[in-house]
């Protein structure tokens, strides 16, 4: 039970955990001057890393204020009172004031490698408070006199190390303002030295770090004095209604759309007028002078760039010659079966154009052409660059065509590609990029380089703003081959005749349909439901949810269930945490999804695995067998990246398949058209929906919230051009 808010001090004496995203660190509290108060009273924080303003280490001041729970805390039977602060929204670190915790700071913080007691405590004898703006200020001549006594050495880890305390200041100063931690770093990873400047410019440029309008607002009339009228808060409100677009997938909105956003944030018709005077003066929209439509600078610019890199690539037409003749040969005589239907048209499209498509449902041999089409230009000396937005969509490219795989953010990662020499580079599952992705990916490389999309434009859309691979489809000016022949479910299973009639928005005739078996069940009963279903078949069997918290139908809730019914007697993972063993949630023999990649040990996001072991061997408490067969140790680290994975989202499955499927259906906001028709064709022979009738006809008939997003970039390659709008 929390108590009511309180403000801590305190010296860290230990870091009782330390994740790559989370911490844990306790210390003894002090008074208002420093010195240790109570020897039987702890203070502990648990936080996430981006919450705190630098990382915790022993001998280093901390104050924080929020509310706190207490406990006590046996330490080997000595009770202490344990005051615990949960992600603290106020907490800040200052540097020590006296020589004693100057020196014990020193010697104790892992970043001032190789200065012990001895030598930092003749630093504070000798500098004494003097030494941190020796620190900050890195001139020349103070490394000299430091020299006297450090070696260079340690003069180098003595400045390294206070590197991250560099910006502390100014991250206590914005901790003073209540401007959450998080925000501060991201802010001052990108402003540096000249992040409190820029707030003081316009204390709404934090709404770009995280930061809503309202509570912005809040801290510019408090401690900034921006009054309601204010320019730069009219103008954030105009972002702000522009950003909730663009958080819709449209790329451009109409007034009507955008009118009630910005009134209802700043309360009165009266400045939301002057508001859309204000944005437009800052050039902030582009009204479209045909259709009076709203297009965000920013997201027009992008789509404009996108277009051009598009057109570029199409304009050199069809460059099929000898060469791909004879590479084409050779990659399909290396099938063991021949190429059917517009296959072989889909290979020769997609080496004759500088930018082609390769679309089509689930099944329809996508990855057979796509390998064909590799095989070819491989053999004519092209590099390729094969890449897909999700991990597991990565990895089972890279098991389907043979050639190194990356996520398009390990893709951006890398040095860009400058050469107009032989080059691909290959979009999978592209349904699922959004304009700004797109145009990272345009800008990333030498505008000659080839692209080639690969995906279903009816599977689900983007989580971002836009809805590329469908407008480039739909536009008719890039060279798309639609597969309409399905190879990866047998005919007799229904699915593909099925998964069509969705995705049409034909309910079917019969629910339950070859392999296809509808069962009804109300709402509070689709979890036990999916779970009987699935312990039916459980090494088969995936359960295939919409979203994690739902009352009923969740995947949190439906992963529980299954727990219980299939693995009841699993000895539980346990991790040792503050001297003590702690058992958590996951047991031997659960299957597991990975949230996180971890390239070094081949574990990408979605990656599916079954934990093995829960055996401890030095810092490493289990081991998880992945579906590739490979094995990885878990680690702190690694354990905070995954969840049990008997059911599992939409999301984390695109890109893949499974023996059997079961879906959990129910109404929602991102459940519709597309996402029923993606997830039943993520089965390859056996698909179980459960949920009400009523619901799947609704979802059925209604248009896909993909085709009711509005998107430009589908009109520009049509023809219109940016220029005509500005």
């Amino acid at each position: 039970m929390y108590s009511e808010v309180r403000e801590s001090r305190f010296r860290v004496t230990s870091v009782t955990r330390n994740t790559s995203n989370y911490v844990i660190f306790m210390g003894s509290p002090l008074d208002n001057s420093n010195k240790v108060f109570s020897a039987k009273t702890l203070i502990s924080i648990m936080s996430k890393k981006t919450n705190l303003p630098v990382e915790p280490a022993i001998g280093q001041h901390w104050m924080v204020k929020d509310k706190y729970t207490i406990s006590d805390f046996d330490n080997n039977g000595y009770i202490y009172k344990q005051l615990t602060y949960e992600d603290p929204v106020f907490a800040v670190c200052t540097l020590p004031e006296t020589g004693e915790q100057f020196i014990k700071f020193i010697a104790y913080e892992k970043a001032f490698k190789g200065i012990g007691t001895v030598k930092a405590r003749e630093l504070w004898e000798y500098y004494d408070k003097e030494i941190y703006a020796m620190l900050s200020r890195n001139y020349a001549e103070d490394k000299v006199s430091l020299s006297k006594m450090l070696s260079d050495t340690s003069i180098e880890a003595l400045y390294e190390g206070f590197k991250k305390y560099s910006n502390l200041k100014y991250a206590n100063w914005m901790s003073q303002k209540q401007i959450p931690s998080n925000v501060q770093q991201s802010l001052l990873k990108f402003h540096g030295d000249k992040s409190i400047k820029e707030i003081q410019r316009d204390p709404f440029k934090l709404m770009s770090f995280g930061m809503s309008f309202k509570a912005v607002s809040e801290l510019a009339k408090s401690h900034f004095n921006v009054v309601n009228d204010d320019e730069r808060r009219l103008s954030a409100a105009i972002e702000e209604a522009l950003r909730a677009s663009l958080g819709n997938g449209n790329t451009f909105s109409s007034q009507n759309e955008l009118k009630p956003i910005v009134r209802r944030l700043l309360g009165c018709m009266e400045l939301t007028k002057k508001a859309f005077q204000v944005g437009f003066s800052k050039s902030q929209y582009i009204i479209h002078p045909e259709h009076g439509t709203y297009h965000q600078s920013a997201t027009l610019i992008m789509e404009g760039v996108i277009t051009k890199r598009f057109k570029k690539l199409a304009s050199f037409g069809d460059t099929f010659d000898e060469s791909f003749t004879k590479s084409s040969r050779q990659a399909i005589d290396e099938l063991p079966y021949p190429l059917v239907g517009k296959q072989q048209e889909a290979v020769v499209n997609a080496l004759a154009f500088k930018i082609a498509c390769i679309t089509g449902g689930a099944g329809t041999g996508k990855t057979t052409v796509l390998r064909t089409v590799l095989r070819a230009m491989h053999f004519v000396g092209y590099t390729i660059h094969a890449i897909a937005l999700s991990g597991r969509a990565a990895m089972r490219m890279h098991e389907s065509i043979g050639f190194a795989t990356c996520t398009i953010a390990a893709f951006l990662r890398k040095e860009e590609i400058n050469d107009d020499g032989k080059h691909i580079v290959v979009i999978d599952e592209a349904s699922m990029v959004d304009i700004p992705t797109m145009y990272r990916i345009v800008t990333h490389i030498h505008p000659n380089v080839r692209i080639l999309f690969v995906g279903d434009p009816n599977q689900l859309p983007p989580i971002g703003p836009g809805k590329v691979l469908a407008d480039v489809v739909s536009s008719g000016t890039i060279m798309n081959t639609t597969l309409d022949i399905v190879k990866r479910q047998e005919a007799s299973t229904g699915v593909p005749e099925y998964s069509a009639q969705i995705r049409d928005g034909i309910v079917p005739k019969n629910l339950s349909f070859g392999n296809i078996i509808f069962h009804e069940t109300p709402e509070d009963e689709i979890s036990a439901k999916c779970v009987e279903l699935y312990s039916q078949s459980p090494k088969d069997s995936r359960v295939i949810g919409a979203t994690y918290k739902t009352t009923y139908g969740g995947i949190d809730e439906i992963n529980s269930l299954a727990q219980a019914e299939n693995n009841p007697d699993g000895q539980m993972l346990t991790i040792k945490h503050e001297g003590e063993m702690q058992f958590v949630r996951i047991k031997l023999g659960d299957p597991v999804l990975f949230t996180k990649n971890n390239y070094d040990i081949g574990v990408q996001n979605g990656s599916l695995g079954e934990v093995t072991s829960t055996e401890h061997v030095g810092d490493k408490f289990g081991v998880v067998k992945l579906d590739t067969g490979d094995e990885v140790e878990l680690d702190l680290d690694l354990f905070n990246s995954i969840k049990l994975g008997y059911a599992i989202s939409l999301h984390k499955a695109q890109g893949s398949q499974f023996h059997r499927i079961i879906i959990s259906l129910k109404s929602g906001r991102i459940v519709d058209r597309s996402w029923l028709y993606t997830a039943i064709t993520r089965a390859e022979t056996e698909v179980h929906i459960v949920g009400k009738k009523s619901d799947f006809i609704n979802i059925t008939q209604h248009e896909s919230n993909a085709n009711k997003r509005s998107s430009f970039l589908g009109e520009l390659l049509s023809g219109q051009n940016v220029k005509d709008l500005t």
